[in-house]
């Protein structure tokens, strides 16, 4: 008696919610819209757009956009993470998790900085300063050389020290 009660009001709720006009409001986004949103890059590079930038060229980015929250030199602060070292600590008592200690790509590196920082004026930054951006944090944790050039070739090449520490999840269920 009590299944088939909730099974007749999960119905009711179900017929419910499908009777609900449109509010009205808003309308279909269109293909160009869902192209500007449509940003992921893969580990693979596909999505990296046209730019390129150094650590040398990063710098100076870095400083003007991201030291105020992340040190001048990754080392973080308390309210925001620590970027550079940590690179052996994963397995230690207290790991470390960085760019240069717990990233597996560094298109992942570029991908995050270019959608979410700056903090305060996210996605803000051009193509050419991400790439920059992204050296010059490669730089700092001693990933890549000072002189380094990455671009959409270059960054999917960059190997970076926790890459085979990620194991592909293979249950049937996930996709």
């Amino acid at each position: 008696m009590f299944k088939s009660m909730m099974l007749a009001l999960g119905m009711l709720s179900i017929a419910a919610t499908a009777a609900v006009p449109p509010l009205g409001m808003g309308r279909a986004a269109t293909p160009a819209e869902i192209a500007l949103a449509s940003i992921s890059v893969a580990p693979d590079g596909t999505g990296l757009p046209p730019g390129k930038g150094t650590a040398i060229t990063g710098r100076a980015v870095y400083e003007a956009q991201c030291a105020a929250c992340h040190g001048a030199k990754g080392e973080g602060s308390a309210a925001f993470p620590k970027l550079v070292g940590g690179v052996g600590s994963l397995m230690s008592a207290q790991p470390v998790g960085t760019i240069g200690s717990y990233w597996p790509y560094a298109t992942t590196v570029w991908d995050y900085i270019n959608r979410a920082m700056p903090y305060q004026n996210a996605g803000s930054l051009h193509p050419g300063e991400v790439y920059s951006v992204t050296a010059y944090l490669l730089y700092l944790n001693g990933i890549i050389k000072q002189d380094t050039e990455l671009n959409r070739r270059t960054l999917p090449m960059v190997e970076m020290p926790n890459q085979h520490g990620f194991v592909d999840d293979d249950r049937p269920d996930v996709r």
